[in-house]
């Protein structure tokens, strides 16, 4: 049988660790594949630069669109990332029949439906395992191995940077803003963090991660996403005072209402074992009715980890190259006229516990007024934390964790509570999850 001839997109890290790990473990991978799998060509803008792969024997091009075109090309590796031109790409090598293997997230999150469509309509694969947290075979899982379940909630680790930060300030007591800056200086962050520190990427990846798990089209543009940059050391302190640790996570659970889709920093017991993942690396807890709770864990960055995701996706694609296009496993878990158009619920409907730091004057009733402008809302107290030391403006923090509620009426107590005349400021918000 001859050998499934791949073309690749881009040369960076995912591009280059890719091509070391098809060239080192080509043995490997053909007794997997059942046939041998050869890059024949790549793109790259600059050719001159130095890689960390080696490219002998593969035809090199400033042009992606000549490995596109090239009809001797049976899979098309994008690994450029970002949208805008490389969605052209993808369509374009779609409409020409070719297989397509891309770990770009945002590429599928803003335009996987339309991608999967055309897709299916050439009666070829488009494969993302990539995509989300590195190379942690999460979708797979899901979207195969957990197949004969109800998937009632999911919670994730998706963005190294951000671990990393919150990592930082809970282990060394440091403030966000300096350890941003080692992480920039470490490669960890871009020179503009907004997409981690903010949640964006991690939106992007709960997208494709919900759309798997429920059989939802992708709606990025519904999912609720909120960053780090407000997290102070003094709540990472007080969250672990009281039993919690801090974790930028992006949480998607199926409710009687709908489906919350959220990115958000968020107090989890220190006990559960994704609150102890730490640094870059990635976690998902996914509950399916009848595995229970399970937990996927690794790095979810770096060149051969996301290219050990790549290639498994290569496998995959050059296993099913001569099975029928009807019977392949479905882009999104679902049969594509299967996907249920469940509401994504707004976050005013979201339910969950807060955290909430307060800076109050050191007078007689504050904390009652607070608490009774709780209980006006159905706003339970699970606990306080009232500090005797007052802070360098000579405010009391008043700390307290609350039962589950409605995010509406958390919001309503929180400007009533900030209007109160002895109170300084804004009041610190943190959802609380227990994952249990």
């Amino acid at each position: 049988m001859k050998p499934v001839k791949v073309g690749v997109l881009g040369l960076g890290t995912v591009g280059g660790g890719t091509v070391n790990v098809l060239k080192r473990n080509a043995a490997e991978i053909a007794r997997r594949a059942g046939r041998e799998i050869v890059i024949t060509r790549a793109s790259a803008r600059d050719l001159n630069r130095e890689r960390i792969c080696d490219t002998q024997g593969i035809v090199l091009t400033t042009d992606p669109y000549e490995i596109i075109n090239d009809p001797e090309i049976d899979i098309v590796l994008e690994l450029i990332g970002g949208c805008g031109p490389v969605k052209e790409m993808v369509l374009t090598a779609i409409a020409n029949g070719k297989h397509v293997v891309t770990a770009n997230k945002a590429l599928i999150a803003l335009h996987g439906n339309e991608i999967f469509a055309r897709a299916s309509e050439k009666g070829v694969m488009v494969a993302f395992e990539a995509a989300v947290a590195g190379g942690i075979p999460i979708i797979k899982a899901i979207r195969e191995g957990l197949s004969g379940n109800q998937i009632q909630w999911l919670a994730g680790i998706i963005n190294g940077t951000g671990n990393f930060i919150l990592t930082e300030m809970r282990d060394k007591g440091r403030d966000f803003s300096d350890v941003l800056a080692e992480a920039q200086a470490l490669g960890y962050a871009e020179a503009d963090p907004t997409f981690d520190v903010e949640g964006i990427d991690a939106g992007h990846k709960l997208t494709i991660l919900a759309s798997i798990a429920f059989g939802i089209p992708l709606q990025f543009d519904k999912v609720f996403t909120e960053g780090i940059t407000k997290i102070t050391r003094e709540d990472v302190e007080y969250a672990e005072a009281l039993g919690y640790r801090i974790k930028h996570l992006g949480i998607a659970r199926k409710t009687p209402e709908g489906i919350e889709l959220r990115v958000h920093p968020t107090l989890i017991p220190a006990r559960r074992l994704i609150a102890n993942v730490d640094g870059v690396m990635n976690a998902v807890l996914v509950k399916g009715d009848a595995v229970g709770p399970t937990l996927y864990y690794g790095a979810g960055a770096g060149a051969e980890p996301t290219a050990s995701a790549v290639v498994a996706d290569v496998v995959d694609v050059v296993r099913a190259l001569t099975g029928d296009p009807e019977n392949r496993v479905p882009h999104l878990a679902f049969q594509a006229d299967s996907l249920a158009d469940i509401p994504v619920l707004p976050s005013e409907e979201f339910r969950t516990a807060y955290y909430l730091r307060l800076h109050a004057e050191d007078k007689p009733g504050v904390l009652a007024d607070v608490t009774r402008i709780l209980a006006n809302h159905q706003i339970s107290i699970e606990a306080i934390i009232q500090k005797e030391a007052l802070d360098d403006k000579g405010f009391m923090p008043i700390i307290m964790l609350t039962q589950i509620t409605l995010e509406k009426e958390m919001n309503a107590a929180i400007a009533e509570i900030e209007a109160l005349p002895m109170v300084n400021g804004k009041v610190n918000r943190i959802r609380l999850e227990t994952l249990g």
